[in-house]
């Protein structure tokens, strides 16, 4: 592109989500933000739903004052059915938009999964396979093809990085993998004290939640399906825990009869060789967590013997709010404009 600066709208700015958006973007030397659309809270300043926020930004509007001929790329971080919507108004009538989505409407190419796990029927049908379902690692290459751009959810974001590569080398048996994944509770959104009204001691406890059917199985299964075209029998369940933000998937997995511990190790490091956000960490340790990767847009992977011969361990590491949202929807809009996936977010 010829311009100097990109203009940016973002849908769903108070959010949680929303606001690392922007706080992220406000520093970002190659965009201006224009619009910040909420349906709430119109004409206040963003700063006071997030002080770090220093810039002077525009206030809080309404998606209905956007002067779309303006606008080069659309950020919509919204409850799930809404980006759809807003989209499919958009897609043809605008040719300068692009369009991250960070909810789930585009991550399933399948509708019929979608409304089977969301419980809602998709309003945007036509525009599914328009769409690319992009952690940047695994989608460099084709990304520039798409107007289209769909976040993965925050779990699957740290799921995926370390097993992709490991099960399309066929480096751990397809069978009895265990996945057990703890977030911060930000990841369930503003809304998740009304969602577990019924807890009394939300900010203090851990529980398991959506047992046996998170929604972000579907993307999980969708994925190593497209990446493996084998079915991957898995057991996965997610935990809030009492603190703000941050990720920790612990995968437990068998290794295949051709592998080896040095050989997954290997394996991980050569493919995110040339990646810069992702750390590859083989050397025993005796405490793993998300320390070093809160508030970046780093991705810890780590790997340990298991206790039993020819297990392994692997516990991978992010920022829900950033690798797993925000973050990673600024490196797919970087890799989207060919500037360095670093930008924005050093």
């Amino acid at each position: 592109m010829s311009k100097k600066k990109l203009n940016i709208a973002i849908a769903g700015a108070t959010g949680y989500v929303g606001l690392d958006l922007i706080y992220l973007l406000s520093k970002h030397p190659k965009v201006n933000l224009m619009y910040l659309c909420a349906q709430k809270s119109i004409g206040k300043k963003i700063n006071l739903f997030d002080p770090r926020i220093k810039k002077k930004l525009p206030k809080i509007s309404n998606l209905k004052m956007v002067k779309w001929n303006e606008i080069d790329i659309l950020f919509l971080s919204l409850p799930n059915g809404e980006a759809q919507k807003i989209i499919s108004n958009l897609y043809y009538k605008y040719q300068n938009i692009r369009f991250i989505d960070l909810s789930a409407d585009f991550r399933l190419k399948n509708v019929n999964s979608y409304k089977k796990w969301y419980k809602l029927s998709h309003k945007a049908k036509n525009l599914q396979k328009k769409s690319l379902y992009s952690i940047s690692e695994f989608s460099r290459n084709k990304i520039k093809n798409y107007k289209i751009v769909s976040n993965p959810g925050c779990y699957p974001t740290s799921i995926l990085l370390p097993l992709v590569p490991l099960v399309q080398s066929k480096l751990l048996k397809n069978k009895n993998i265990i996945i057990d994944s703890k977030s911060g509770y930000s990841g369930a959104g503003k809304s998740f004290t009304r969602k577990y009204k019924k807890l009394k001691n939300i900010f203090n406890s851990t529980f398991a939640y959506s047992v046996n059917g998170h929604r972000h199985m579907a993307e999980i299964d969708e994925e190593l399906s497209n990446y493996t075209k084998q079915k991957i029998e898995y057991v996965f369940n997610p935990h809030i825990i009492p603190t703000y933000r941050g990720i920790l998937s612990t995968i437990y997995a068998d290794l295949s009869n051709k592998s080896s511990f040095n050989k997954v190790s290997s394996c991980l490091k050569t493919f995110f060789k040339k990646h810069k956000f992702i750390i590859i960490n083989s050397k025993a340790k005796k405490s793993y967590g998300t320390n070093e990767v809160l508030n970046t847009n780093k991705c810890e992977i780590s790997i340990c013997q298991g206790q039993k011969k020819n297990q392994i361990m692997i516990f991978s590491a992010i920022d829900n709010l950033v690798k797993g949202a925000a973050g990673q929807a600024i490196q797919n809009m970087n890799i989207l404009n060919n500037w360095k996936e670093t930008l924005g977010l050093k």
